[in-house]
């Protein structure tokens, strides 16, 4: 795949707005570089006590009109150069939907968060920098460069030859190692943050665990090493571009010195007017200025690289696979059993998720899945739903691959999240879409059975009442009982859950969890948690750990025979754990 297929398009596409962008960045650069030259002679001819007033009205109309040409040019190159970005974000944005739709159901799934997340909030936007910061000013300064070089050259071949020395330094020298330095400090920084950021989230969503095992000082010590390590890095960026400045202001003041010497010489044997030694000086002095810009534009460079690499990779991973073979319709059966035989997966080369994962759910079972964040127990479910194929192995619901029948797999297996997604219209509506064949009976005994039937027809529009959107109209609690009310309406044999109860007082997760088990007591269940509430109603517990089933056995076994579950739960539920007549309720 073409590297360039996120930037070169875009430039063809609105080339000549392009080019306008780059005409005026060179032509402001250029008055800015002419105002000072008509200064600096307008000073020098004024000293020299002129007999006429008119020998300086020429050059006090050229400062005038370079001076208000410099800011209409600047305001013009501005309004110009956003004009082309806000349209070529546009067809960006429109581009990314368009390879991002069609996989809506499997976004989570077949892309880590934190690359989805990059795409969506970052990585557009900072195409936008490339443009407006690294490509336009690189364009304009080459395109200065060589007059600067030409134009010299015209008066003295030696001169031109310094000046292609010295500047080039700062257009091609002073970025090639600014590049090359900050591109491994970056990544270093970058791969240190990801670092604190999984370290930091892993920890706090398995805090009783790090607490449990006492490790916590140990962690907190870790996290603030690894903080001064990317502050030290900091520090030494800091350090390079201090002295990259200096670097800067050096060659810049031997490219004066060197104009003022080279024109005095001229002056004296009457090649040009002493009137122009202070021009040159001056105008070099604005101009070579518009090259500093270039070693920091070039540096963020590897950012932009990191964006663009996302988006090819999200673009070929959203390419759909050429399949000429019909899709055959699957018959699951009613007595629905599950099987991981041997799973490992990965995504691309990174740490493996999962590894020789081996379980078997027979019809009707209640698995509950613990464990740290990041032992697996997402991949499992997303496995499950078929949206992801196993690196080795194979995921089976009676002896049908999930990831061959992904689009089959709605039809046994029903997702209870989190936070369940309420839409932007009625109850009805809302309990209906779990089978859109249901009957009015069937939704309000769906809605009896999760115990939201009364309130229901108390609203002032009963059923037809609004939802609003996300459900801001109820609790969490009632939120979920709508969502389990359509899954109830489904009437599939297998039903997931994701943390159902996160974020519920304990109240209402007790109600609520009394609510499930009776209502989905002829179902399978696969229950993905970090809280123990409801384990001893499980009929296994799992506890996974990098990839694999470390722990297995009923809330009374592991209780009476793991002292790490039986800490666990004691975290969770002091009162009950020293109580086994409790625990075991």
């Amino acid at each position: 795949m073409d590297k360039n297929r996120w930037i070169m398009p875009y430039i063809k596409q609105f080339r000549m707005r392009f080019l306008l962008v780059i005409l005026l960045g060179a032509l402001t650069v250029l008055f800015s570089g002419g105002l000072m030259f008509t200064s600096g002679y307008l000073i020098t001819k004024a000293s020299t006590k002129p007999e006429t007033i008119l020998m300086v009205y020429v050059p006090i109309v050229g400062v005038r009109a370079f001076g208000i040409g410099r800011a209409a040019l600047a305001y013009v190159e501005s309004l110009a150069g956003h004009h082309f970005i806000l349209n070529v974000l546009s067809n960006m944005r429109v581009r990314l939907y368009n390879l991002l739709e069609p996989q809506a159901l499997f976004l989570k799934s077949r892309f880590s968060t934190g690359d989805l997340l990059g795409t969506l909030s970052d990585d557009i936007e900072y195409l936008q920098d490339f443009y407006l910061k690294t490509l336009f000013p690189s364009i304009v300064s080459l395109m200065i460069y060589a007059t600067i070089v030409i134009g010299t050259g015209a008066f003295s071949l030696t001169f031109a030859l310094v000046l292609l020395v010295l500047i080039g330094l700062l257009v091609f020298v002073g970025p090639a190692i600014s590049y090359l330095y900050m591109k491994k400090k970056n990544e270093r920084v970058k791969q240190g943050k990801h670092t604190l950021y999984q370290q930091l989230t892993d920890n706090l969503f398995g805090m009783s665990e790090v607490l449990f095992s006492g490790r916590h000082l140990e962690m907190i010590a870790q996290y603030d090493t690894k903080q001064q390590e990317l502050q030290q890095i900091e520090a030494k960026k800091k350090s390079f571009i201090n002295w990259r400045g200096i670097g800067n202001q050096v060659i810049l003041g031997l490219v004066v010195a060197f104009a003022v010497y080279w024109t005095n010489g001229m002056a004296v044997t009457g090649e040009i007017p002493a009137t122009f030694i202070a021009a040159f000086a001056l105008m070099l002095l604005s101009v070579v200025e518009t090259f500093f810009s270039l070693s920091d534009a070039v540096s963020e460079s590897t950012r932009y690289q990191d964006s663009i690499n996302r988006l090819r990779r999200l673009e070929a991973d959203t390419e759909p696979e050429s399949n000429d073979q019909p899709v055959a319709e699957v018959d699951f059966g009613t007595n629905v059993a599950i099987d991981f035989n041997h799973v490992a997966f990965q995504y691309h080369a990174e740490t493996q998720l999962i590894d020789d994962f081996h379980l078997h759910i027979g019809p009707g079972e209640k698995i509950a899945i613990l464990g740290p964040s990041g032992a697996g127990k997402s991949t499992v479910l997303k496995l499950l739903q078929g949206a992801m194929k196993p690196s080795d192995g194979a995921v089976l619901i009676n002896d049908h691959h999930t990831n061959a029948h992904s689009d089959a797999i709605p039809q046994v297996v029903s997702m209870l999240n989190q936070k369940a997604y309420l839409f932007h219209t009625t109850v009805f509506n809302n309990i209906h879409m779990g089978n859109t064949d249901a009957t009015e009976a069937e939704v309000y005994q769906a809605a009896k059975q999760v115990g939201l039937h009364d309130m229901f027809i108390s609203l002032p529009k009963g059923y037809q009442t609004n939802i609003h959107e996300t459900g801001q109209r109820f609790s969490g609690g009632e939120r979920q009982r709508i969502a389990l009310a359509r899954i109830l309406l489904k009437k599939t044999p297998i039903v997931v859950m994701d943390e159902p109860t996160i974020g519920l007082d304990p109240i209402t997760e007790n109600h609520l969890l009394e609510t499930i088990f009776d209502t989905l007591s002829d179902k399978t269940m696969i229950w993905v948690t970090h809280h123990l509430a409801g384990m001893a109603k499980m009929d296994r517990i799992l506890f996974m750990d990098e990839g694999k089933i470390t722990m297995e056995g009923s809330h009374q076994q592991l209780l009476a025979e793991e002292d790490r579950y039986r800490r666990l739960f004691q975290l969770d539920y002091p009162v009950q754990a020293s109580d086994p007549l409790k625990a075991t309720m």
